[in-house]
């Protein structure tokens, strides 16, 4: 045998192969391409007769041993095809800290996201060398064009610097003590807004456990979004309930919009309606409550939320523009998703009752007649005002000023 056939050589010493031996072979045939062959030097005797019976074992080729020295032997291993694929000559490249910090966005530029992935990789991060005849796990998202928007490095990291505690971030010992009129609004806003941000925790986790590991920065941000919705369930049942008072109306308009939500099986369909539509429309009706909060707890609570909304909106606003923009039929089928989702509400022509007068009180700051005028007129700006940021965040996705307009006029009353 020539010394010119090994790529690698590994001096195993006297060490015999159960005894540490292999923890020199392994490694270097996994350096190796297939058939590339690997020498091993020992001056262990035992390992003539335990190499070759390892080598079948793990579907190496052994090409023999030679003595080359007095008490040296030197053994050849051609790598098999079904080992543990070699390191990969990657696009991958060096993570390096920036100011002394480590971020997503670092973590894809040096480690940038595949095109597609393949369902037999298993939970093996990103870039790992998987070793042959594992399972295949039930991923169905597996395409970058359809999951994961260039963004979603930055979107991560904005959400795990921006977290907040409801427990002590808001000065709870602040709320004030209001008329019954206005309790009662208030308790019905935030009972609303408790049940639709339930919907909001439950549509994005459907969808976690079917995104490929590769693409595990996007299940990260949806990992952040269900904590933001946790924490504004949180909050917003806890300002419900300072009054004493219980909790308001579950109406069935707002029961049936967000079953049709949750029943929805595609997952930029869901992005589209969630987060794009409902959280969007959600942005506006928290400046609102903002705007006519009674009490700085209320205030603050809604503008805590109203940021993390905005983070959600912008994630479903780049994975849609995103796939608009690799995939023109998409156009249609979110068209198609909304159409379809409006048809579950058929009959319903407005905004919940119990919702609608509590806005209205709200914005009246209470319950005399005059107030009351102003506060309705201010409730029908808000609708006019959701309408009108609904047509511009679809344009800027990427539909027609038509098809804005239309989506928009279609988009449930409930708002969520």
């Amino acid at each position: 045998m020539s010394a010119q056939l090994a790529a690698i050589a590994v001096d195993g010493g006297d060490l015999p192969l159960g005894g540490g031996l292999l923890a020199l072979v392994r490694p270097a045939l996994n350096a190796l391409e297939t058939g590339g062959v690997l020498a091993v030097l020992s001056r262990s005797r035992c390992v003539r007769e335990d190499l070759p019976s390892w080598c079948r074992a793990d579907r190496h080729e052994y090409l023999g041993v030679e003595a080359i020295s007095q008490g040296l032997d030197r053994h050849l291993i051609a790598r098999g095809e079904f080992s543990v694929p070699p390191q990969p000559t990657n696009n991958e490249g060096r993570l390096t800290p920036r100011d002394g910090r480590l971020t997503a966005s670092d973590m894809l530029e040096a480690a940038p996201l595949p095109t597609s992935a393949d369902p037999f990789t298993g939970f093996a991060p990103r870039g790992s060398r998987v070793e042959p005849g594992g399972p295949g796990y039930p991923f169905t998202l597996n395409e970058r064009n359809h999951l994961a928007p260039p963004e979603i490095g930055k979107l991560y990291d904005q959400a795990v610097s921006t977290q907040w505690d409801a427990t002590r971030d808001i000065p709870w010992a602040k709320v004030k003590s209001l008329s019954d009129a206005l309790e009662n609004a208030l308790v019905q806003i935030m009972t609303f807004l408790a049940e639709n941000e339930l919907s909001a925790l439950y549509v994005p986790s459907r969808f976690m456990a079917r995104i490929h590991p590769a693409f595990v920065e996007v299940t990260m941000f949806l990992a952040t979004q269900l904590a933001d919705e946790a924490r504004h369930i949180d909050v917003f049942l806890k300002r419900a309930r300072m009054s004493g008072r219980g909790l308001g109306i579950s109406s069935v308009t707002t029961s049936r919009s967000l079953l049709s939500l949750l029943q929805t099986d595609d997952f930029t369909e869901a992005e589209f309606l969630l987060s794009v539509l409902g959280e969007g429309t959600f942005l506006d009706l928290l400046t609102f409550i903002e705007r006519h909060a009674p009490d700085e707890p209320t205030a603050e609570l809604t503008r805590r939320a109203k940021g993390d909304e905005s983070r959600h909106v912008h994630f479903g606003l780049a994975h849609v523009r995103y796939g608009l923009a690799n995939d023109p039929t998409l156009y249609r089928r979110l068209e198609n998703a909304v159409r379809k989702r409006a048809a579950t509400l058929h009959g319903v022509s407005g905004v919940p009752a119990p919702l609608q007068d509590a806005l209205t009180i709200l914005a009246a700051g209470g319950a005399h007649p005059g107030d009351v005028a102003r506060g309705h007129e201010r409730f029908r700006e808000l609708l006019e005002t959701m309408h009108l940021s609904r047509t511009r965040r679809l344009e800027h996705a990427g539909f027609t000023t038509e098809q804005a307009e239309t989506i928009s006029q279609l988009h449930t009353p409930n708002f969520m």
